[in-house]
């Protein structure tokens, strides 16, 4: 596993050399002062985002909405949501961004709507309006008692079943998230048509890319059989029928063809698949479909298959070899990752991974870094990664948490087992350590200001979510005047991979050490040689690391490490490490959460 592989011939691409910023508007800045983030706040920090060294910026759902799920149910394609500004905010936010070359990529939701749009509140009146088959409705099963039953055994991913009953055509219709976010009928061709003709809105209104939300559930298997049994009860996950359906590949193509006109940016969030070549046939250069997709393998790490709130061991050795199977099959065969670890669903890595102590979390956040901005792909940065922003507190009473996936887990919990206090606490642990309200608490952007500069200082309400009470020490305004900060690293990091675009971009990949499950060490090498070396410890403990006899003379030069090599603007430790040599063989030693980066 550790020989490197043969690569494929990568065409390069803008979108390939590129890093995305992603916003979450709610929870970024708030320009008027009702507690919710909008447009002109994010404008107000365009030199902030440009500083850092982007190459694009993606915000998640501004389209209007009910907001049942923070608007990922969208009520209108074409217009903005109220609490974020209007269409003159958006022409003007890219406006700004274009001027200072950025590229804007706006987020799609098209798997499903919310139930106020115009299209659904159509769909539901009568089984003959021309709308009804723009949805997915089927009519009730019956038990041997005649109870009614919905009509087949699919769990929705926010608890319960995916379908809901509407009393006024007395039929179901499928939801595989939220009830307030029914699914579209993309066998329907003009459900394909209407959603064409609002990327074409988009992109002709100046936006230059999507990123496309669960675009892999589009296409659901014929006849929506039962899901197979893999836990007890009636309600069973079914992801097998809907994650890659039969037709995902033509509407995908369908979509592709568009965005090649327009030369446009496009990720698709793709859980639920880990077959290799069926993502491949989604993101291979030569397919005409997506540009890359998100692969959840990583997040699904530290849970139990099926189940987010039942925990399990994250092991480093399993993150390596998720690592090097999808950074060598990419490049080895023509497809595209997108490199991240989070994002408005994942909770904070130093965190969740490291340590967010006050002694180790600028060193977890610089080793993270480090790890994730050197491999091959298409590279995304969360707000406030960039200076290390952490968790939720570990006492947050469950009353501040906002995500409609938590609040109706817990209300299951309470339901079944309202007496069972050993699972309500490992829980409650897991919704701290996993759960998306860790990355949506307000981005910090000075510790002098009330609610740390994320809203107006006299605001006419409080800001939607609870603001970190970290943030008079941690926050952005801080870490931009501290040359040391995660966020300067960062900035050094992107320009770094820039420059070196032939190793870090397009450059081969080898893990070193796969079984080792304290260190993940990595090698890029550029066809003309040129080899970058990556190391970190994801331990919270001092260790001696062996390295590998061809690695030796990049890292280390005459008994200690190689000062020509070693890029000390990349170390997280003030002093060098030390060196030793055992029966031959060279070992560094590796301080907790490490990390070095050699180039030559």
């Amino acid at each position: 596993m550790t020989t490197p592989q043969s690569k494929h011939s990568i065409k390069r691409t803008w979108w390939k050399e590129s890093t995305v910023y992603q916003i979450y508007p709610a929870s970024f800045k708030d320009s008027n002062g009702d507690g919710w983030g909008d447009l002109q706040g994010v404008i107000s920090k365009l030199d902030y985002i440009k500083n850092l060294g982007v190459d694009i910026v993606w915000l998640s759902p501004i389209l209007k909405s009910p907001q049942q799920d923070m608007g990922y149910d969208i009520s209108d394609y074409r217009n903005i949501d109220t609490l974020y500004g209007d269409m003159d905010d958006h022409d003007a936010l890219i406006k700004g961004l274009h001027e200072r070359g950025l590229k804007y990529v706006l987020d799609l939701v098209v798997n499903h709507s919310s139930d106020q749009h115009p299209w659904f509140q159509q769909s539901r009146l009568s089984k003959d309006n021309p709308y009804r088959d723009w949805y997915i409705w089927r009519p009730a099963k019956y038990d041997e008692d005649g109870t009614r039953m919905p009509p087949n055994n699919w769990e929705s991913a926010f608890s319960g079943s995916v379908w809901e009953w509407d009393e006024t055509t007395q039929e179901y219709y499928l939801h595989l998230f939220a009830k307030g976010q029914p699914d579209l009928n993309w066998e329907n061709p003009k459900v394909v048509a209407a959603v064409h003709e609002i990327i074409r809105f988009w992109l002709d209104r100046g936006v230059d890319g999507f990123r496309m939300d669960v675009i892999n559930f589009i296409s659901k298997e014929p006849g929506l059989p039962d899901g197979k049994i893999t836990k007890p009860g009636f309600l069973q996950s079914g992801v097998e029928h809907f994650a890659c359906g039969p037709r995902l590949h033509e509407y995908l193509k369908g979509i592709g063809e568009i965005l090649r006109e327009y030369d446009a940016f496009s990720v698709g969030e793709m859980p639920g698949v880990h077959d290799k070549n069926e993502i491949l046939k989604g993101v291979g250069q030569d397919r005409g479909e997506l540009a890359m997709a998100f692969n959840f393998e990583i997040v699904d790490l530290d849970h139990a298959p099926g189940s987010k709130w039942i925990p399990r061991q994250f092991e480093v050795k399993s993150l390596k070899q998720v690592v090097h199977k999808w950074q060598t099959f990419m490049l080895a065969n023509g497809g595209w990752n997108a490199i991240y670890l989070e994002n408005h669903d994942q909770s904070r890595t130093v965190s969740r991974y490291c340590s967010d102590s006050e002694e180790y979390r600028t060193i977890s956040a610089k080793m993270l870094a480090s790890h994730l901005g050197f491999q091959s792909g298409t590279l995304f940065v969360f707000q406030g990664q960039e200076w290390a922003q952490a968790n939720v507190p570990r006492d947050w009473p469950l009353d501040k948490y906002k995500d409609i996936e938590v609040r109706n887990h817990w209300d299951e919990i309470m339901r079944k087992y309202p007496d069972d206090k050993e699972l309500q606490e490992r829980t409650k642990k897991q919704f701290w350590l996993i759960g998306r309200d860790n990355a949506r608490t307000p981005v910090q952007w000075v510790g002098t200001e009330p609610y740390a500069g994320f809203t107006t200082e006299n605001p006419s309400k409080k800001p939607w979510m609870d603001v970190h009470p970290d943030f008079r020490i941690w926050n952005a305004e801080n870490a931009v005047a501290d040359p040391d900060s995660a966020f300067h690293y960062w900035k050094k990091l992107l320009a770094l991979r820039k420059k070196e675009k032939d190793t870090m971009i397009y450059g081969s990949f080898e893990m070193l050490d796969i079984d080792d499950d304290d260190v993940a060490a990595y090698v890029r090498t550029a066809d003309s040689g040129r080899r970058a070396l990556i190391i970190g410890n994801w331990k919270e403990k001092e260790l001696w690391w062996p390295v590998p006899s061809p690695q030796a003379d990049l890292l280390i030069d005459d008994g200690k490490l190689n000062d020509t090599t070693v890029l000390t603007e990349f170390r997280n430790y003030k002093d060098t490490n030390k060196v030793k040599v055992e029966d031959g063989k060279s070992f560094v030693q590796l301080r907790p959460f490490e990390t070095i980066v050699a180039l030559g």
